[in-house]
């Protein structure tokens, strides 16, 4: 399981941060069930796979602290035995799924405060905590009209049309990532996700940058939602992953470069807000 794991979050099969954390978490589980002589030689194991499952995203903030978090708790309990280690594998696997879930939650709560009844919305990306937003709000009563760019070149906002097509109350719009300047005068707010914020620059799925600034020339609102963990300080350096040509071009570049990196720095004073689990954060 954590083979396959490691290539689900390195191919991108699974997008959204949180998703990713609770999976990788959930792949350690696989070492519970193999046999070790020694203590150390459980731990190692864990380390090891562990260090796997980081490698396979390295600017994932989420899945870098729920790992580590992890790690260090059976390595700092000094279990007796194998046994024990085990044990205390599973319940810091259910500590961690807990927390994301919870957090998650509790941002998209909140997050329901910041959307207006009929706003229209321009998201970017596929988010967890974004769709649970949405999914909190129409609870509420609320009803929305929103534009969703395909996000190209992994094209991920087709996986949050066809999820938001399926609610009632949201009539959903997908366009391409350069028209997100066109139907943004059209726009009362921009809501995306966000993969972690370090220091004063929100890293997010690439093109939320150019759609932030135009939301800023439009006088047009950003928030961004997600978990309070995803501040982060510099005990995490946020590394950007260059993903495969093959993804923008399929056949091979002839006299030309394709570059494609995954996540794109937005200064957060083009933010209005920041909606995490503990509050809301205002730009």
């Amino acid at each position: 399981m954590i083979d396959e794991t490691v290539e689900e979050i390195s191919e991108m099969q699974t997008h959204s941060s949180s998703v990713v954390a609770v999976k990788a978490a959930q792949a350690l589980r696989d070492l519970t069930d193999r046999e070790y002589p020694t203590v150390e030689d459980y731990l190692r194991s864990l380390s090891r796979n562990s260090s796997a499952l980081r490698r396979a995203n390295p600017s994932h903030a989420s899945l870098h602290t729920t790992q580590h978090r992890i790690v260090n708790t059976v390595s700092d309990a000094e279990p007796d035995n194998v046994a024990a280690a085990k044990e205390l594998t599973n319940e810091a696997i259910d500590d961690v799924i807990d927390s994301v879930e919870s957090s998650k939650d509790r941002a998209a709560a909140r997050a329901v405060s910041e959307i207006a009844d009929d706003d229209v919305l321009l998201t970017h990306d596929f988010s967890s905590t974004v769709l649970a937003a949405i999914d909190d709000a129409i609870e509420a009563g609320h009803s929305f009209e929103v534009y969703v760019t395909e996000s190209r070149p992994r094209f991920l906002g087709r996986k949050m049309t066809r999820h938001l097509s399926d609610r009632d109350g949201v009539d959903v719009t997908l366009i391409v990532d350069s028209a997100a300047g066109h139907f943004m005068p059209e726009v009362d707010r921009v809501l995306v996700g966000m993969d972690c914020i370090v220091d004063d620059t929100l890293y997010n799925r690439i093109g939320t940058y150019p759609i932030a600034t135009a939301a800023a020339d439009n006088d047009v609102p950003v928030t961004v939602v997600g978990a309070a963990a995803k501040y982060v300080d510099g005990a995490f350096a946020f590394e950007n992953e260059i993903r495969s040509p093959s993804e923008v071009l399929r056949e091979p570049a002839d006299g030309f470069k394709i570059a494609n990196p995954a996540y794109d720095a937005t200064p957060t004073h083009l933010l209005d807000t920041v909606v995490t689990d503990d509050g809301v954060h205002e730009y």
